[in-house]
């Protein structure tokens, strides 16, 4: 499939495919008759596989130490397995933050659902803030 096609299926623009190719984390495409780059579609299983380990966070100079594990091919399944479980061990500790996020958005949202309610309850009249009239500030003491 050609660059444009890619990208359309990929998601990625034919300009991130390209750099992508010349970083390394693609393998370069080969070409065709007239030297227009010709992907074949198992390319897609590896660009979506990238993106889940963008999404993810993971820096991009490991994303290219694995895709240059990946290259060397048998032999590389240890250490390729190591760096993803390291990876893992982060994204885990990531989403335990983010619960902890949620939670004190969750406890934050229900406590102005509640608010109606409270007012009712203990508080029927909200009080009125006060401003002093402009100029009435003390000077302070140098």
């Amino acid at each position: 499939m050609k660059i444009g096609e890619l990208a359309k299926r990929s998601g990625l623009s034919a300009h991130t495919i390209r750099y992508y190719e010349r970083i390394g984390l693609l393998p370069y495409a080969d070409r065709d008759q007239s030297s227009q780059r010709d992907y074949d579609a198992s390319i897609l299983i590896w660009i979506k596989f990238l993106g889940r380990l963008k999404t993810t966070g993971m820096p991009i100079r490991e994303m290219l130490h694995y895709a240059a594990l990946r290259e060397r091919g048998v032999g590389t399944e240890a250490e390729r397995c190591a760096l993803l479980e390291q990876h893992r061990e982060r994204v885990r500790a990531h989403v335990v933050d983010l619960q902890a996020c949620l939670l004190v958005l969750d406890t934050k949202i229900a406590g102005y659902s509640g608010t109606e309610q409270r007012m009712k309850d203990h508080d029927p009249v909200l009080p009125e803030r006060r401003r002093k009239p402009a100029g009435t500030r003390q000077a302070s003491a140098r």
